[in-house]
């Protein structure tokens, strides 16, 4: 008897892959537009700061997703979501968090501009790395007939071309950039949040079915996520304020991006649409509570 996890698939009506590619194009873009010189100052100030969180984001937390899977085994879609999720980079939201949580805001910055930086080249290559190292999402990959080439080259190609258009745009027209980039920013915003909404309404009934294996699962891999960052913050003796930083720039990830890829690249899998949606609300409510236990921490 098959499980809802292997008949429920995300479509969002003709034309979802034009749109969601076209998503995006603006996202990325809106984040290009941004992109300064300053915003990687913290590099030079302390290194080794940076050089965890970097390897936190692009190492650890992948391999401890893997981990994770091999130890729970779960549904092959469920396992698609998490790694997708775990390769994609840092999400916006983070800078705010760790403001909030009165964390080192410009190593926060220096982070999510450099994982943003390096996801039109990093994230395709680390999807397809990290699931063809777990034979369930191997096999599941091979399974929708997935043409690896096409898939970097389509992906690549939506994630650098803005990247490098906002880029050029802020270098040679920065007042242009900066009167567009605000409300660029915001429509791109919104657009991720309608997505990761109509993402959980029409994953309704499967949440509802097998809600609970999955939001445990998306609860623990983000637990682990928090957990990573706040263990190689003490590894490297980082000051707290450095240390709240690498805790959630580590564990806050852009499940909108993943959504985006699982829709236009991936068929639409509704199991990992499923754990992409639920991590987009998951990871903002444990931010949040972070934030405030951090606060009350403060008050001790």
């Amino acid at each position: 008897m098959q499980s809802p996890l292997d008949t429920f698939v995300l479509e969002m009506g003709a034309g979802s892959q034009a749109a969601m590619s076209a998503v995006l194009f603006c996202m990325m873009f809106a984040v290009a537009l941004g992109l300064k010189i300053g915003d990687f100052a913290f590099i030079k100030r302390s290194p080794i700061y940076y050089f965890a969180g970097l390897f936190g984001q692009l190492l650890i937390l992948p391999l401890l997703t893997l981990a994770l899977c091999f130890l729970v085994t779960p549904h092959p879609g469920v396992a698609l979501g998490m790694l997708l999720i775990a390769s994609c980079p840092g999400g916006n939201v983070s800078n705010i968090l760790v403001l909030l949580s009165r964390g080192n805001t410009a190593l926060s910055v220096s982070l999510t501009a450099t994982s943003s930086l390096l996801a039109a080249f990093v994230t395709p290559v680390a999807i397809l790395f990290w699931t063809s190292i777990y034979p369930p999402t191997a096999q599941m990959l091979n399974d929708i007939d997935l043409d690896v080439m096409q898939f970097l080259l389509q992906t690549s190609l939506v994630l650098a071309l803005p990247l490098i258009l906002g880029m050029l745009i802020a270098h040679y027209f920065p007042i242009q950039a900066n009167h567009i980039r605000r409300p660029l920013v915001i429509f791109a915003s919104l657009l991720l949040t309608l997505i990761i909404v109509i993402t959980v309404f029409k994953a309704g009934e499967l949440i509802i079915t097998v809600g609970g294996a999955i939001v445990g699962i998306v609860a623990i891999h983000n637990a682990l996520a928090f957990l990573s960052g706040y263990s190689l913050g003490s590894l490297v003796r980082a000051d707290k304020a450095s240390k709240r930083a690498l805790t959630i720039e580590v564990g806050i990830q852009n499940s909108g991006l993943g959504i985006v890829i699982i829709i236009s690249q991936l068929g639409g899998v509704g199991a990992a649409a499923a754990v992409a949606g639920l991590w987009g609300v998951w990871h903002i409510l444990a931010g949040i509570l972070l934030v405030s236990f951090f606060r009350l921490l403060d008050k001790l």
